[in-house]
């Protein structure tokens, strides 16, 4: 008889890392600024859908997910199509990070990316801004950012989008002065 016959589940034992405050309000801040969010995960389909649902990124419009290795089966148009489609993607591996800011980008879309690890580091490399976090980030995705929050605030992103446009509005209103 097999070993595990004299066994006996005693309980089942579920982890929970917790959304940062910050972030579903920023998240909405953000879609309000014009800004889309994509959420890009290793995590499992439907948690990062559980997920994505309390930051907003779910709803009637995007009501579901796609996963890196459905995404590893599509085309080159496949794939532009799909990061116009969702706003979460799971199981995520880092070449499709890559893919995903890079249909982003030949649609003329500016792609921003976040990231804490080594794995995000290309993707942070690839993109039009790459931002690593400041204390929880690794050596390399900081080398590889363009940008670092010190605070590790996801917020902190939408303050530097907003001084950012007003830099580009003060700009533009120098250029057509003279």
């Amino acid at each position: 008889q097999p070993p595990e016959k004299d066994l006996t589940l005693l309980a089942i034992t579920a982890i929970l890392d917790p959304l940062r405050e910050e972030v579903p309000e920023a998240v909405r801040m953000a879609k309000g600024a014009g800004v889309k969010v994509l959420m890009v995960t290793g995590d499992h389909k439907d948690t990062a859908l559980a997920i994505g649902a309390s930051l907003g990124l779910v709803d009637v419009e995007h009501p579901s997910a796609i996963t890196g290795p459905e995404l590893d089966s599509m085309d080159d148009y496949e794939i532009k199509k799909a990061v116009m489609t969702y706003n979460v993607f799971a199981r995520a591996s880092p070449e499709n990070k890559i893919k995903i800011v890079k249909a982003l980008q030949s649609q003329g879309e500016v792609a921003s990316m976040t990231g804490v690890g080594v794995n995000d580091a290309p993707a942070l490399k690839a993109a039009d801004m790459g931002v690593a976090m400041g204390k929880e980030g690794t050596d390399v995705a900081r080398e590889a950012a363009e940008m670092i929050l010190a605070d590790d605030n996801f917020a902190t992103i939408l303050v530097a989008v907003e001084e950012g446009r007003v830099v580009l509005d003060n700009l533009r209103k120098v250029l057509m002065i003279n």
